[in-house]
């Protein structure tokens, strides 16, 4: 795919918008990235990387190896990530600690439409179509109602949290923190990184970077040889994981990591059940923002249409 820098910098943009999805606990850079129009050549890009690439470097030079990477792509998205999660990380946890039911209510919003976007990418919905959408909203939503594991101090357990958490990063719907938190691991790896601990942050790490390039694989196989089924299932595990970011919350159990409260087990409640003022008008005009942006990442998404391009 030929771009300018122009487009490059909208792929920043929609980095961007992919690093703000991924601070907040339950919104999925994933999601960002398929109704911007950029999640199809993400995932190819990402299941290309291999070691063909070092042997293009080695005969053919940096340059043919960078492009073969589709290297520009990557560090154009990676710079508005990196850019996102630095800037907007602190006045997203503001945000979510003084106006939590208002926060919500947008990506709530947000989240309604991305459904929306991902089930009008298919035609003509099937029976069998239908049914792939029920089983990713019965995963997506069982999920939501686990309860946390206990975590295990392990290396290997680190490089599988490493792993999940990625694969939840890049599919649309749940978020990498999320899982963490399921998995029991959330508090030892953000202590991890506070203080430093690179023996944890390595296998994390390691994990994630086995996790990311098996995982591209699979969808890369999947959107080739069985894309609508794949569409179906997405849109259904989207719809599914709308439970984990209701506004109206009452918690059941949580705990101070890190001067962060981090919530453990919530039950989702009507807004009048909710513990607190629920904010309905507030949050009811929020809904409908989160909604109208999806609207106009689309538009900016038709100028630079879903990449089917293999590189």
């Amino acid at each position: 795919m030929k771009r300018n820098l122009k487009s490059y910098i909208t792929v920043s943009l929609k980095g961007l918008g992919m690093g703000a999805a991924d601070v907040v606990p339950g919104v999925s850079g994933g999601t960002i990235a398929f109704i911007t129009g950029i999640y199809e050549e993400l995932v190819t890009t990402i299941a290309n990387v291999d070691f063909s690439l070092l042997k293009t470097w080695k005969k053919e030079g940096f340059n043919t190896m960078w492009k073969q990477l589709n290297g520009n792509f990557i560090l154009a998205l990676l710079i508005g990530i990196f850019i996102s999660v630095f800037t907007l990380m602190r006045l997203t946890n503001y945000l979510l600690e003084s106006y939590p039911v208002v926060v919500w209510s947008f990506f709530f919003g947000l989240v309604v439409a991305s459904v929306w976007y991902v089930g009008k990418q298919i035609d003509r919905w099937t029976i069998k179509l239908v049914v792939f959408a029920l089983i990713g909203f019965v995963i997506a939503f069982g999920i939501t109602l686990m309860a946390p594991a206990q975590g295990l101090d392990h290396p290997l357990y680190y490089m599988l949290c490493g792993a999940v958490a990625i694969c939840a990063m890049i599919l649309p719907g749940i978020s990498g923190a999320f899982i963490l938190v399921l998995m029991g691991s959330y508090k030892s790896i953000t202590e991890a990184v506070s203080e430093f601990n690179f023996q944890v942050i390595g296998l994390v790490g390691l994990g994630a970077i086995i996790g990311i390039l098996s995982f591209s694989r699979i969808l890369k196989w999947l959107f080739t040889h069985f894309r609508l089924i794949t569409l179906a299932l997405l849109t259904g595990f989207i719809a599914g994981s709308l439970n984990k970011i209701w506004p109206w919350k009452n918690v059941m159990d949580s705990e101070l990591i890190k001067d962060k409260l981090v919530i453990l087990d919530d039950v989702s409640v009507l807004p009048q059940n909710f513990e607190g003022d629920p904010h309905l008008f507030l949050a009811i005009i929020a809904a409908a923002l989160g909604f109208l942006l999806i609207l106009l990442l689309e538009k900016i998404a038709e100028k630079q249409p879903l990449s089917h391009a293999k590189h």
